[in-house]
């Protein structure tokens, strides 16, 4: 299939594959529709036209098919002696396993291809289900799935899922909000593996300031605040639909020089 590619062309499926993990011919596909621009690439693959739809279709044609048999036999190796659940024991012999450590972001990448409920916690079907969905029947086919997982991070259509799934999977269960030092970690986790530039920032001065849990508004429009490039904030609008404390970590950037301040009217 990829035979009669130039050099350029190569390398451009090969990195369209690693981050959608569809088959060489859907990569092409996407691609070629796409005029080779990498960007309208993902944006047709992802789509819900027709073409997008037939496009991930051939992806999941050509993923290998994995015995559910097998992954129970497999979700046995982890799973708690006294429940039906891979508990925190278990998630760690998992990635001892995969040769990386518990806070290690492919793990919640892995979490949100297993749709878990819960951090540190899955249930037989989450783990099964999540096995087939990556593709993979063993551990050892799994640790070599893992920069393609890593790499998923990179898409901005996976990370924004990542990202709002991680409020629901870290949270306590049956609460409505994240601790605060829960959301801290996660932040640092996140914004270290895709970087912000004032997620440092950010952590200080709530820490400082705020001290309490954080909502599921807060926490998802920190997301949309993250993709104001300039940085200076010049472009923030104070009078749009911000959380309280966005507008007042912005606030706080200004009076401490972080970023310049914001002129006055004329």
């Amino acid at each position: 299939m990829t035979s009669r590619l130039n050099r350029q062309q190569k390398e451009a499926v090969q990195q369209f594959l690693a981050i959608t993990g569809t088959s060489d011919r859907g990569a092409v596909a996407a691609l070629k529709a796409s005029d080779w621009n990498m960007e309208l690439a993902f944006d047709l693959f992802y789509s819900s036209s027709t073409s997008g739809q037939q496009l991930r279709a051939m992806g999941r044609a050509a993923a290998p098919r994995v015995d559910p048999k097998q992954l129970e036999q497999l979700f046995l190796r982890y799973k708690d002696p006294h429940s039906e659940l891979i508990l925190v024991d278990g998630v760690s012999k998992m990635c001892e396993d995969l040769e990386v450590e518990p806070q290690d972001i492919v793990m919640l990448i892995l979490s949100w291809h297993f749709k878990a409920a819960t951090m540190c916690e899955y249930s037989k079907d989450e783990f099964v289900q999540g096995m087939q969905r990556v593709g993979v029947s063993s551990m050892s086919e799994l640790k070599a799935r893992l920069p393609v997982l890593r790499s998923e991070i990179n898409d901005d259509h996976k990370f924004r899922e990542i990202y709002n799934f991680s409020f629901d999977w870290a949270k306590e269960k049956g609460q409505k909000s994240l601790s605060f030092e829960t959301a801290i970690g996660m932040w640092q986790l996140l914004f270290t593996a895709r970087p912000w530039r004032f997620v440092d920032h950010w952590c200080e001065y709530l820490q400082v300031k705020h001290n309490k849990a954080i909502s599921r508004d807060t926490w998802q429009q920190l997301l949309e605040f993250t993709k104001i490039t300039d940085p200076s904030l010049s472009s923030y609008d104070e009078e749009g639909a911000w959380p309280y404390l966005v507008d007042e970590f912005v606030s706080h950037l200004r009076e401490a020089g972080v970023v310049p301040s914001k002129p006055d009217a004329a």
